[in-house]
């Protein structure tokens, strides 16, 4: 019996399939666990990790819940984006292809700061979404990342380290902790 939406979040057992509207097929053997599917201790489990200490008792880690400011909505937003691209079909449908232009369109309009949701919508309007492919969406992704990055005088991220960045790990192991 599928997972009402409730049990889906509240659940650490629930495969990528499990939503309404999932296309992502489950890992196989040779493929690494999914980050963005899991928490940190369900992940470590599949990946045969040790747990850290750290993260022996979250509830003791004590949260400020409070709003995001630019910065923080930004980077929150970036990373939000990047994992989804990564996770995107690598021969989408027509209709994922045309539903991912959408929804970048339609993000862009209703993102909270209005100087960034305007300067994001004419980048845009001006070079719309690439959503043909996994590639050519993350890649397109992060050439719009990039020019918001020169616009705030930040460095340029090399589009060669997407996977690594935002799917996979950094290859020397520094996210396996």
């Amino acid at each position: 019996m599928p997972l009402n939406i409730k049990q889906f979040y509240d659940s650490n057992t629930h495969s990528d399939n499990d939503y309404p509207g999932s296309r992502r097929a489950s890992s196989t053997p040779e493929e690494k666990p999914c980050r963005a599917c899991s928490d940190f201790k369900s992940w470590s489990a599949a990946s045969n990790s040790i747990f850290h200490p750290l993260f022996q008792d979250e509830s003791k880690k004590k949260e400020v819940e409070c709003p995001l400011n630019k910065s923080e909505l930004g980077n929150q937003t970036w990373g939000f984006l990047h994992t989804m691209a990564a996770y995107f079909p690598d021969k989408p449908s027509t209709d994922d292809q045309r539903d991912m232009a959408q929804f970048l369109r339609l993000f862009s309009k209703f993102y909270p700061c209005p100087t960034c949701a305007r300067d994001f919508t004419k980048l845009i309007e001006k070079e719309p979404p690439r959503t043909s492919s996994q590639t050519e969406l993350k890649h397109w992704l992060c050439w719009a990342h990039n020019q918001v990055n020169k616009k705030l005088g930040k460095p340029k991220f090399d589009c060669s380290k997407l996977d690594e960045r935002w799917k996979y790990g950094w290859k020397d192991g520094s996210c396996d902790v």
